[in-house]
């Protein structure tokens, strides 16, 4: 499973790429667009980021997959959203956005994860790496959902 700091060594290179190319590179990967997740440290206070790819929208929001490559451990951006959902989401190099981040229910589990694990097989491996069940996190932007 990757290591925390192999984790924030991708973290600091598809930054240095979004960097480098003027944007130009770096908001795609494998067909999925890539979001900029902003939330606050649960322990730190402070704020914290993460370039994760986005496979579903639901609606307004953007799903995204807490898989952290099929680790036991759920990545520290879900832990973080889980105790304060208030987030910050940029999409395609564009202003960051108030969103509000929440867990899928299992209905909501049980109709978006089939699609995402039919058009992105990697998550389905993910899966079946841990006994945990990944969650699915639904980024609704502030006022799509009565807030």
């Amino acid at each position: 499973m990757p290591s925390d700091f192999s984790l924030k060594a991708m973290n600091s290179a598809h930054r240095f790429l979004l960097r480098v190319t003027g944007g130009r590179v770096g908001w795609q990967a494998m067909g999925m667009p890539v979001i900029e997740l902003t939330t606050i440290g649960r322990k730190s206070g402070e704020k914290r980021s993460a370039m994760l790819t986005a496979p579903a929208m639901d609606g307004r929001s953007y799903v995204i997959v807490a898989s952290r490559g099929g680790d036991d451990r759920h990545p520290a951006w879900f832990l973080n959203l889980r105790d304060e959902p208030h987030v910050e989401v940029v999409v395609k190099g564009g202003p960051r956005q108030a969103m509000i981040a929440s867990i899928a229910t299992p209905e909501q589990r049980a109709r978006l994860w089939p699609e995402i694990t039919r058009r992105f097989s990697n998550y389905a491996g993910y899966q079946e790496k841990t006994q945990r069940e990944i969650p699915l996190v639904l980024l609704t932007p502030v006022g799509a959902s009565g807030d």
